[in-house]
């Protein structure tokens, strides 16, 4: 029955009349969608720490506070030759306060010159606004003043939270078009190359970017629904990777066709049919394994997950209901000038089926050698570390980080990111005295008015680098040290908190994350494969490929990028993104072995099925891992740490896993693969001959 309701749906999406019918479908239901979401924005809030983390806690009281929207930033004043500031240097910054009052929120503080004379610090209250582009443009007009009153031979740089975020902001400015732009122009090219056809790469190209589009509004729709946050870049790239791997997979198998069928509509239809199982298996299994992330603690990785499952099933939903027709509609003539016919000479296999059957035949050496490199690559986890401090997210330059530097070159480190303490107004004087016998604790003094609830806020300045063991370590002695304050209600939290706190969640979050992922994997390829042997052997070497390629991509990280660690969120995406998509290439594989076996054996049915899939798995491969190589051009570190890491991972998934451990796994051992199901030969079929190239072509052929 089910066999029967995909046929009768294949043939609707492909015939004469269905085609028009499923394309005009297509295009209203764009359209309404489109309008549907049209004016939907996604929250602009992008919090690292858990939601219910002391320092979360900490911020959303801290808004309650009179003076919630204002905030400082640094002035950062050295002199251009390096050299002490003069008199007549620090005379002129003593001026600077007066002319720049205007612009401030309250009154500024300073000059405070620092012990080597060398540089001198301004701290300047603004009113921030409600997102960091608001804020950008305060801070961008304060930068502006400053640039046209700076005294002659002086360099100021202004830095601290604000400026931070106002950067980030500016560095983002146009980032999504480019992202877009630079991913479109890769899929072209890689089509190109894969179809060697003028005209037939616009076809899937046109669809994925269509289902791009619609899964930029409708995740944005779901953010503002139920308060998500994630990163659209993220989701542009899952879209245009995964869904173009469908369709390379989708048309790869029609061409098959093609040389078997005189009408192609009836190629399609049954193109459509023996992929469908699989493309639809995939997207169930990374689909499945991104929900896992709802029950992450980090803010944005929970968003991540529902809005990156929409993306997928749109991209899913383009690719299986909108291209068929529009492929029946242009007919074969759309793979000119190569337009393979069944009177036309057909050329399988090749390459792929020599090195499988090579693989197979000689199957302990191939595995030894796959995982051998696995293991090499996995070595570069030995020295990686997890965290980067502010300044080192940033892949492009900025003032704020600059000026960081400066700072810390000058001041005392913990100057930039001040720790702040939340409590009882009436507790406010004990709590500091306790504040300041904590070691590594520079001073302490509270801060603007009470609130309303009665509480004060407390800033703390520590003498440790943000970011550093050390300042994160002076986070737990407070938090140890103000919550013994009776009545205090005392939190800890500020920059430095939340950097410890989301420390904390990410390394929660993988723990609990990374076996779901696992779990769901597992039980996909079971279901999939109806066996045991193979869907525990496939995951079992899925995690190791994973575990190289991050291994792989830290060391590259560190040794030609010279970034120090890991960011914080990176393990867990990348793991997650590198197991859900390495089952994707198991599941067109081994859906293709299971097949072939069934008349040519275990052996012979994997040799058959990297012959058949072992170009476009290898094509789908470089076109996804190029996409997330595309997520460089962001200015985030931590998106070009996982784009890295994901880019290496699917080519060595491709080149080494699916060409030559699985294929040595089937060859070793055989029917074996199967158990429990029923091999070919516990069916009563004749024995498997031993395997040679020469007759895996000539089956080929046959």
């Amino acid at each position: 029955m089910t066999h029967l309701r995909a046929r009768t749906l294949s043939d609707r999406l492909t015939s004469r009349r269905g085609a028009w019918i499923s394309l005009g479908i297509g295009l209203i239901g764009f359209v309404l969608l489109f309008g549907l979401f049209a004016r939907a924005d996604a929250p602009a809030a992008n919090a690292v720490a858990p939601a219910d983390s002391e320092s979360a806690r900490v911020s959303a009281l801290m808004q309650t506070f009179p003076d919630a929207d204002r905030q400082s930033v640094l002035l950062v004043a050295v002199r251009e030759d390096g050299a002490a500031l003069s008199a007549d240097d620090q005379t002129d910054l003593a001026a600077l306060p007066g002319a720049l009052d205007p612009s401030a929120a309250s009154q500024i503080s300073g000059p405070i010159v620092s012990d080597d004379g060398q540089a001198a610090l301004l701290v300047v209250p603004i009113t921030t606004g409600a997102s960091n582009g608001e804020t950008a443009e305060v801070v961008a007009a304060l930068r502006d003043e400053i640039a046209g009153i700076t005294p002659s031979g002086l360099t100021i740089e202004v830095t601290g939270g604000p400026a931070f975020g106002a950067d980030v902001a500016a560095a983002f400015e146009g980032a999504d078009f480019t992202l877009l732009a630079v991913t479109i122009l890769i899929v072209a090219v890689l089509l190109i190359v894969t179809y060697r056809s003028p005209v037939l790469w616009l076809l899937p190209l046109v669809v994925v970017a269509f289902a791009d589009q619609l899964a930029g509004k409708a995740t944005a729709a779901a953010g503002a629904a139920w308060n998500l946050q994630f990163d659209a870049g993220i989701i542009s790239v899952l879209v245009f990777g995964a869904g173009t791997n469908y369709a390379l997979l989708l048309i790869s198998r029609y061409r098959e066709e093609l040389f078997v069928h005189q009408d192609h509509r009836a190629a399609l239809s049954a193109a459509w049919r023996k992929t469908a199982p699989a493309i639809l298996a995939s997207n169930v299994t990374v689909v499945l394994a991104l929900l896992t992330l709802v029950l992450a603690v980090i803010p944005g990785t929970q968003g991540l997950g529902i809005s990156s499952a929409i993306g997928l099933l749109i991209a899913l939903a383009a690719v299986l209901l909108v291209l068929p027709p529009l492929l029946a509609v242009c007919g074969r003539k759309i793979f000119w000038p190569f337009v393979p016919r069944p009177d036309a000479p057909r050329r399988t296999g090749g390459v792929w089926q020599t090195i499988a059957a090579n693989v197979v035949k000689r199957p302990r050496r191939s595995l030894v050698a796959g995982l051998a490199l696995l293991s090499v690559m996995a070595l570069g986890l030995i020295g990686t570390s997890v965290g980067l401090d502010q300044a080192e997210k940033f892949r492009v330059p900025s003032e704020s980080a600059a000026g960081l530097q400066t700072l810390s070159e000058h001041f005392p480190a913990g100057e930039a990111q001040p720790i702040f303490v939340v409590a009882t107004a009436s507790t406010a004087d004990d709590v500091i005295e306790v504040v300041r016998s904590v070691p590594g604790v520079l001073r302490a003094h509270t801060t603007g008015e009470a609130s309303p609830g009665g509480l004060a806020t407390i800033m703390v300045t520590g003498e440790y680098s943000p970011g550093t063991p050390e300042s994160l370590a002076l986070v737990e002695d407070l938090r140890d040290a103000v919550h013994e304050i009776d009545g205090a209600g005392a939190l800890v939290g500020g920059a430095v908190a939340t950097d410890l706190d989301a420390r904390a969640g990410n390394q929660a979050d993988l723990l609990l994350i990374a076996p779901l992922v696992l779990a769901v994997s597992f039980l996909v390829l079971l279901i999939l494969l109806r066996a045991i042997v193979a869907p525990v052997l496939l995951l079992l070497v899925n995690i190791i490929s994973a575990v190289a390629a991050i291994g792989a991509g830290a060391w590259l990280s560190r040794v030609l990028f010279d970034q120090p660690a890991l960011d914080l969120q990176v393990p867990l995406l990348s793991f997650l993104f590198l197991v859900a998509l390495g089952i994707d290439y198991t599941i067109f594989l081994v859906h293709r072995a299971r097949a072939e076996a069934r008349t040519l054996g275990t052996r012979e049915g994997m040799v058959q099925a990297v012959a058949h899939t072992g170009g476009v798995i290898t094509s789908a491969g470089i076109v996804l891992a190029a996409v997330f190589a595309a997520l460089g051009v962001l200015p985030l570190v931590t998106l070009g740490q996982l784009g890295l890491i994901v880019g290496i991972g699917v080519i060595v998934d491709t080149l080494v896993v699916r060409t030559v451990i699985v294929p040595a796994l089937f060859g070793l051992l055989g029917d074996r693969m199967w158990w429990p199901g029923v091999g070919r030969r516990a069916a009563g079929d004749l024995p498997e001959r031993p395997l040679t190239a020469e007759a895996s072509r000539e089956s080929v052929r046959a």
